[in-house]
Formats: structure tokens, C-alpha cells, sequence
């Protein structure tokens, strides 16, 4: 799929062994590491980003901060906290984290990017749900900025990468 200058794919994978310049952890508000994405992000980077995220101090809900990838394949990891579904201004927050990876990603010349579901894990989100609302933030995102060359969904499971795949097949041609 492409929209405007960059090109958007959805991949089933492990985000972890992505070779892109950026790799967007869904973190919690520590910052300090969790299970699922946030926990082999860490595991697999080593101990300099967990180092890293100590200084940052943590991250609210929708913010996104950046640090070095340490042994990952890729440059740069934004860790961004997505919301716990069910608490206040859910969509927004969702929204949010995307938007705000991805304006930090221009920030730091990253040109190619990769995300996971966020908050679709522990975090509870409902998946069609998050599909779309990441969708509409990418969206949104290239309809004002430029200078991604590449978007890439990183799906870890068969549900995640098919409904992801229909959402954006919708959005994005």
C-alpha cells in the first residue's frame, strides 16, 4: 500500500527482528519494562535501553519518548504508552501514541518505521477498534508531514494481522 510518499505494510513478525531505523515499543508509563512487546524489546536490546529509560523518568499515556536500540537490528526504539481500554479518553490516547511515534520519528530523521499493535495486549484494546484508530492516525500524520519513506504493522499473531490487513486495505491503496 502507498499514501502519498510512503510506503504502508502489514507484516506478521516479530518486531524485535525488524531492520528498520525505528522500532515503536508499547510501553508502560515506567518505562522500564513489562511483558509482551515491551518485555522482548528489552530483553533483546540489552541493558543500555533500559539504562536510557531510567534517565527519561517514564512516559505519560499518548506521549512518545526515544532512546538508542542497544543489540536490536534497528537504530532507534520509541517507546510510546497506548491506553488501558476501558479508562478515559481512550481513543484519543490511542491516537496519540501513534501521532506523537511518529512526529518524533521525523524529529530524529527516521525515514523508515515499524509498529506494533499497541495496547492490544495487555492493555486490552479491541483490535478492530485499534486497527482503525491507528489507521486514521497515520492517516492524519501523512496528510500534514513528509519525510517517512516507510510505515510497517507488525503483527505477532494471525487475528492481529488479518483484521490489521482489512483496515488498512480499506484506508490505504
Amino acid at each position: 500500500m502507498k499514501y502519498k510518499n510512503t510506503k504502508i505494510n502489514i507484516f506478521k513478525g516479530d518486531i524485535t527482528e525488524q531492520k528498520v531505523d525505528a522500532i515503536v515499543n508499547a510501553a508502560n508509563n515506567t518505562l522500564l519494562g513489562g511483558g509482551g512487546v515491551d518485555g522482548a524489546i528489552h530483553i533483546k536490546g540489552g541493558r543500555i535501553i533500559l539504562e536510557q529509560c531510567k534517565k527519561i523518568g517514564g512516559c505519560p499515556t499518548g506521549e512518545a519518548r526515544i532512546t538508542t536500540a542497544g543489540d536490536l537490528p534497528c537504530k532507534y526504539v520509541i517507546h510510546t504508552v497506548g491506553p488501558i481500554y476501558g479508562a478515559n479518553h481512550d481513543r484519543k490516547n490511542l491516537y496519540n501514541s501513534y501521532f506523537n511515534s511518529l512526529k518524533l520519528a521525523l524529529n530524529y530523521d527516521i525515514k523508515t518505521i515499524a509498529f506494533p499493535a499497541i495496547s492490544t495486549g495487555a492493555y486490552n484494546y479491541p483490535v478492530e477498534e485499534a486497527a482503525e484508530i491507528s489507521g486514521t492516525a497515520i492517516n492524519d500524520f501523512l496528510d500534514a508531514y513528509e519525510g517517512l519513506d516507510e510505515i510497517n504493522i507488525i503483527l505477532y499473531n494471525d487475528k492481529n494481522f488479518e483484521v490489521f490487513k482489512e483496515s488498512f486495505s480499506k484506508r490505504f491503496i
